[in-house]
């Protein structure tokens, strides 16, 4: 009998346990949270609060819970904190909400605690109506706020996915929104200038007040916030929403195990640390990018599934290598549909990898269609090998979702962008054109 600890039970962890309880036999698997609850869905908190979804849609956000793990045989802990690690005696000691302590001994160890979100190092941060939107608990308290007519001006910190979302959901229940972000641009870690002037536009023109360039100095109030405060003035708010971005939660056993240049636990493709024992997964570690062809770190929901199930595998003795990531992504916000995977120009560039690129613009089907849309591509590759690295594809259809990827196989694959010129896709004028945007952004590369 193995005994499997996993610390942390969202995306990751809860991966890892179901393959180690599903698949194979003689795994004695403890998950310790400490949350209430486990398994929430935060990248659905947007449509919550922007009533994109139904209140009584909202316990679908908990995609499975404890007595389900109960039930195939797992020690479940909720409201519990792990105090630190023995890894020479392999004891994790735990700390519970009532302060009762005790100690769980493994044979391997499974670290899925996530990430924490980035607090502005500003005065005036500890007043009330501050809030972040990573817990389930703060997005019940964004929910409810919103419902009070006191709550009429409202500050989104940083616009990345989290923020624009929650601008458009906010905008959605009627308030003001003012989105303030350091970069003069929302979206510049997935999408090039190009792109992300479209969205700036889509934003603005549906009265999200774009505050971008500006890098907030102050909050101000007496006992709840009242204002926000950047080098070009001071903006009157009544709540204030921070969502300037993710950092790895990797304090257990840092001083034990190795970490990557931003403190992510380093791992191997198994996802082994160091300590052959013991494994991380999930946004606190990181993962093999496809596109870069190196170790990296890339926080997305669905790379956290993938790294859980490779550690189970890996535990339960198939010795499974993860095949790597592209960083696959997409956001939608007021019916303006923008996907991507690998990297942006910037992006590749930032990492050291000399690229070319080629854009092209089309409508999704043959102009005698009457629903039409258009589409734009730009397409990332690697100036001397001609491999593809990226993709990024905007338009008002959803159709564009499963084109990308394709692109995130290409990556994993190598395919140069010579390839994707004549490649078969198939026509059918309720879909697309003969020879589509695709097909056509790789014929106009250099």
């Amino acid at each position: 009998m193995t005994k499997t600890v996993i610390i942390g039970s969202n995306h990751a962890g809860i991966a890892a346990g179901n393959v180690l309880l599903d698949k194979y036999e003689d795994q004695e698997v403890v998950m310790i949270e400490r949350n209430s609850n486990f398994s929430y869905l935060s990248c659905g908190t947007a449509l919550w609060v922007g009533r994109q979804i139904d209140e009584d849609e909202v316990p679908g956000l908990f995609y499975t819970n404890r007595e389900d793990f109960e039930a195939k045989g797992a020690k479940v802990y909720l409201e519990t904190a792990v105090d630190n690690i023995d890894f020479e005696k392999k004891e994790v000691h735990c700390v519970k909400s009532d302060g009762s302590e005790f100690v769980e001994s493994y044979d391997k160890l499974i670290i899925a605690t996530g990430s924490k979100p980035i607090s502005p190092k500003v005065p005036g941060r500890e007043l009330k109506n501050i809030t972040f939107m990573k817990k389930y608990a703060e997005g019940e308290f964004i929910d409810g706020i919103l419902d009070s007519d006191e709550i009429q001006n409202v500050a989104v910190i940083g616009a990345g996915y989290i923020g624009v979302e929650m601008a458009e959901a906010v905008k959605r229940r009627g308030k003001n929104v003012l989105l303030f972000d350091a970069m003069d641009r929302s979206l510049p870690s997935y999408y090039d200038r190009e792109f992300t002037d479209a969205m700036d536009k889509n934003l603005a023109d549906n009265g999200v007040e774009l505050h971008l360039g500006e890098l907030v100095q102050e909050y101000k109030g007496t006992d709840k916030v009242e204002a926000v405060v950047t080098a070009n003035g001071e903006y009157p708010v009544d709540l204030v929403v921070n969502a300037i971005g993710f950092l790895p939660n990797s304090e257990l056993g840092k001083d034990h195990l190795h970490l990557y240049k931003n403190g992510a636990y380093l791992v191997n493709r198994h996802q082994r640390t160091n300590d052959p024992d013991v494994y991380a997964v999930g946004d606190c570690a990181t993962v093999y990018s496809n596109a870069l062809q190196d170790t990296t770190y890339i926080a997305l929901a669905t790379n956290a599934v993938r790294t859980g199930m490779v550690a189970g595998e890996n535990i339960g003795g198939a010795a499974i290598s993860s095949p790597g990531v592209q960083g696959s992504n997409g956001i939608s916000i007021f019916g303006y549909n923008m996907v991507s995977t690998g990297y942006s120009v910037e992006a590749a560039e930032r990492h050291g990898l000399v690229v070319k690129y080629t854009d092209f613009e089309d409508t999704q089907k043959p102009g005698f269609m009457k629903k039409n849309d258009k589409v734009k591509i730009r397409i990332v590759y690697e100036a001397n090998t001609r491999r593809i690295v990226g993709a990024q594809i905007a338009s008002t259809t959803s159709e564009i979702s499963m084109a990308i990827h394709l692109f995130s196989l290409a990556i994993e694959r190598g395919v140069k962008i010579d390839e994707l010129a004549l490649l078969d896709l198939f026509f059918l004028p309720h879909f697309n054109q003969p020879y589509n945007y695709i097909n056509k952004a790789a014929l106009a590369a250099e």
